[in-house]
């Protein structure tokens, strides 16, 4: 479903080179985490599969379902079916959180050729996964993520990512901020949404979260490259040992 090869990245307005070379291949129904240490181009490589201007690709190709997608603008990947769960969801005043999740729906739903949602048949849909991730009718009246706190912003993009079913989820750092009991709110989230049809990337720094959402492969990432690759008991290693025997490998 999603392949990366030989993928090179810089930060657009200074130069710096973020990814050296990310090799990566995720298959439709597998969990891949992306673990390692601060400044090794995690983040920087969820941008840049979502299309953010920040970053320019210098080399490499991403495929989605063969489609190369570093020649699709950000809402032609969306509509592709990729979603970026962000690790600080921004907070947007005068949007309501019902307007942009209809919007955001209706929109990828006229992309593919696909009639509105009536207003009744979407509130029903809404107030349903809603209730699941702990998400008061009073927070679906508020402007997005406006005096959220960090469970209740992530616990929204899981809520939007429900709705929208993407094929290919990415989620950065999902687990920053949460306690634990936001974070099994959000495991379970995703976990709804695991299908032998949609793949999922997820980044992280701790174990904690890969207690929740088991991965089929963890991946070290290190200086912008894919450095080690292993089953969960990689990620319980790392928990153990820390990053120290990784850092610098890609230098």
């Amino acid at each position: 479903m999603l392949e990366i090869k030989n993928l090179h990245a810089r930060i657009a307005e200074d130069g710096t080179e973020i990814l050296r070379g990310v090799d990566l291949t995720v298959n439709a129904g597998e969990v891949h985490a992306i673990m390692g240490p601060n400044g090794s181009g995690k983040s920087t490589l969820s941008y840049v599969l979502a299309g953010k201007e920040d970053y320019e690709v210098t080399e490499g190709e991403v495929l989605f379902n063969g489609e190369n997608i570093l020649e699709m603008g950000p809402d032609e990947r969306a509509v592709a079916g990729m979603f970026l769960a962000f690790q600080y969801p921004i907070e947007i005043p005068g949007v309501a959180t019902m307007t942009f999740l209809k919007a955001a729906l209706n929109a990828q739903r006229k992309a593919r050729g696909l009639g509105e949602l009536p207003t009744p048949d979407f509130m029903k849909l809404v107030r349903e996964k809603a209730n699941k991730m702990n998400i008061t009718p009073d927070m679906l009246k508020r402007p997005l993520n406006v005096g959220f706190s960090g469970g209740e912003k992530k616990r929204s993009e899981i809520l939007q990512m429900e709705l929208l079913e993407p094929t290919l989820c990415v989620l950065d750092e999902t687990d920053s901020g949460l306690d634990i009991d936001a974070l099994k709110v959000v495991s379970d989230g995703v976990n709804r949404l695991r299908s032998p049809e949609r793949a999922m990337v997820v980044i992280t720094h701790y174990q904690r979260l890969l207690d929740h959402i088991v991965p089929d492969i963890v991946h070290v990432l290190s200086a912008g490259r894919i450095v080690k690759t292993g089953g969960p008991e990689l990620a319980l290693e790392l928990e153990k040992n820390g990053y120290a025997d990784y850092i610098g490998e890609a230098a």
